[in-house]
C-alpha cells in the first residue's frame, strides 16, 4: 500500500529532520496565531509541540527550519504539516496585487497555514467556540492527559501525551469528560468521534468531496457551525479555498473587502484569511 505523505510512519530511527529552504516561514507568527494549540514556544526562540504522536522541538536558523526528535522517515509529513511543498513566494506576490492585501501581507511575512491531522482539528476547533487560545490550549491538554497514550517523552517538564484517537472518545460520555472543564462543548466532542467510528465524517471524502457537500456533512455534528466547519476544511483538510469568518475577519471584511475577497485570492481564500485574521488582532479592528 502507498505510504500517505499526510500520515507519520512509525517512529523506527529518530534524529534532527533539516529543511534547508523554509522560508518564509515564521514559527511564532504560524504556531502562536491561534490555528494549532499543542505548540509552546521557548525563550530561545524554538518551539516545543506534540503532533502526530510526535513530540518534536522545531527551530529556524538563517532560513533552515529543523525538527528534532521526529523519525526520519516522517520528512513527508512534516514537509506537508509546515506547506513546505508550497510556494509561499508565489502565493505572497499573487495575493500582493490587491493594496489592501499587500498591506496585510507586510505584517505576517513568515505567516503560514498548517496542514493538521483532521480529527485533531475537529475537537479543537470544537472547543474554540466563544473561548480564547490559552483555555483551548488548557483544555486540550487535560483532554490528552486524560485520554491519550503516553508518549514516554517530555514536553517542557511535563509527561507528552497522544492525542485520544476517536475510538476512544467516542466510547465515553459526558460524565467522563467533566474533568475538562469544557462546558456545552462536551457533546460536540462526542458526537464528532462517535460520526469518525461509524464513517460517516470520513477523511478521505471531506478531501475529496466539493466544499458545499463536505461542509454540509461537518455541519452534521453537534454544536459545529459554519466557523468551525470551515476551519476543520481549512486547517484540518488542506482545503485552501475555504475562508473561516469570525469577529475578526468579519471586521476585516467590512474594512477592506465588503463585496468579498478579491479575486487574486481565488483557490487560496483561506490563506488571505490567515493574513487578514492577524492582522485584525494585530492592530485591533473594533468595526468602526
Amino acid at each position: 500500500m502507498k505510504q500517505d505523505a499526510t500520515r507519520p510512519p512509525a517512529a523506527r530511527s529518530r534524529g534532527a529532520l533539516v529543511f534547508e529552504r523554509a522560508a518564509p516561514l515564521d514559527l511564532a507568527e504560524t504556531l502562536d496565531g491561534g490555528q494549532a494549540f499543542r505548540w509552546r514556544g521557548c525563550e530561545d526562540g524554538a518551539y516545543v509541540g506534540v503532533v502526530a504522536r510526535q513530540v518534536v522541538r522545531a527551530f529556524l536558523k538563517g532560513g533552515r527550519l529543523t525538527i528534532e526528535g521526529a523519525p526520519l522517515a516522517a520528512r513527508p509529513f512534516w514537509r506537508a504539516y509546515f506547506a513546505l511543498d508550497l510556494d509561499y513566494g508565489a502565493i505572497r506576490r499573487r495575493l500582493a496585487e490587491d493594496p489592501a492585501l499587500r498591506e496585510c501581507l507586510g505584517f505576517a511575512r513568515g505567516l503560514r497555514v498548517l496542514r493538521q491531522e483532521f480529527f485533531e482539528a475537529l475537537v479543537t476547533f470544537i472547543l474554540t467556540q466563544n473561548n480564547n487560545v490559552p483555555r483551548v490550549k488548557g483544555i486540550v491538554a487535560r483532554l490528552c492527559a486524560t485520554f491519550g497514550d503516553p508518549l514516554g517523552g517530555d514536553f517542557e517538564g511535563e509527561p507528552a501525551f497522544a492525542f485520544p484517537s476517536p475510538g476512544r472518545l467516542a466510547a465515553l460520555d459526558e460524565s467522563d469528560l467533566a474533568c475538562l472543564r469544557a462546558g456545552y462543548r462536551v457533546p460536540g466532542i462526542l458526537d464528532a468521534a462517535r460520526q469518525v467510528v461509524s464513517g460517516r465524517l470520513d477523511e478521505t471524502a471531506l478531501k475529496t468531496l466539493p466544499v458545499p457537500e463536505a461542509r454540509a456533512r461537518l455541519l452534521g455534528v453537534r454544536g459545529v457551525g459554519p466557523k468551525v466547519a470551515d476551519c476543520v476544511l481549512l486547517y484540518g483538510l488542506g482545503r485552501f479555498d475555504c475562508c473561516p469568518v469570525d469577529v475578526w475577519i468579519r471586521r476585516a471584511l467590512a474594512r477592506f473587502f465588503p463585496d468579498g475577497l478579491p479575486a487574486c485570492s481565488s483557490g487560496i481564500a483561506g490563506i488571505a484569511q490567515q493574513y487578514l485574521f492577524h492582522y485584525a488582532r494585530l492592530h485591533g479592528l473594533d468595526g468602526r
